[in-house]
């Protein structure tokens, strides 16, 4: 069976939930996850020893503002131990990660605006309804592919929001 890491933040009330749904994701996929912990950034190396170690041949990283300010050091590390790896900011793309998929941010600061709008007119914020992003993007890091030995699939390409080179 492959083995396929996450990385959370066990200090960040998510971190559990995005480990169910993972979790599932893999057993329907018939992949073994393993779960890896950093709570500070220096945490980042003993997690990526460890997903060397599990041999992982893939790592998700859960939404968490740590792995934000940590992106650059994440996507060296997963470059550095060749590693595809995944999150959901095209900013970690940017940096060197291989691949971004998630909401559009822009989406969701506008509905953000929107919905702070509503609230100054006086709408009761209990009663607007939970949106999600409708518009999702797909950026892929084709230098960082190439550095790990990846070949990313032409039709992957073409599917792309944005490919990086």
């Amino acid at each position: 069976m492959k083995t396929v890491a996450l990385l959370v933040n066990p200090t960040n009330p998510i971190a559990e939930t995005t480990t169910t749904t993972i979790q599932a994701a893999a057993r329907t996929l018939g992949l073994q996850l393993h779960v890896l912990h950093a709570s500070t950034e220096r945490d980042f190396d003993s997690a990526f020893a460890t997903l060397v170690k599990v041999g992982a041949g893939g790592l998700v990283i859960g939404g968490d503002v740590l792995f934000v300010s940590g992106e650059k050091q994440i996507a060296k590390l997963a470059i550095r131990d060749r590693v595809p790896a995944i999150y959901q900011f095209r900013s970690f793309a940017a940096a060197g990660g291989l691949i971004s998929y998630g909401g559009d941010v822009i989406d969701q600061f506008h509905r953000v605006g929107i919905y702070t709008g509503r609230i100054l007119k006086g709408e009761k914020p209990g009663e607007l309804p939970v949106q999600q992003s409708t518009k999702i993007e797909l950026f892929i890091n084709v230098k960082t592919a190439k550095a790990i030995g990846l070949d990313v699939p032409p039709s992957l390409l073409a599917r792309a929001d944005e490919v990086i080179e």
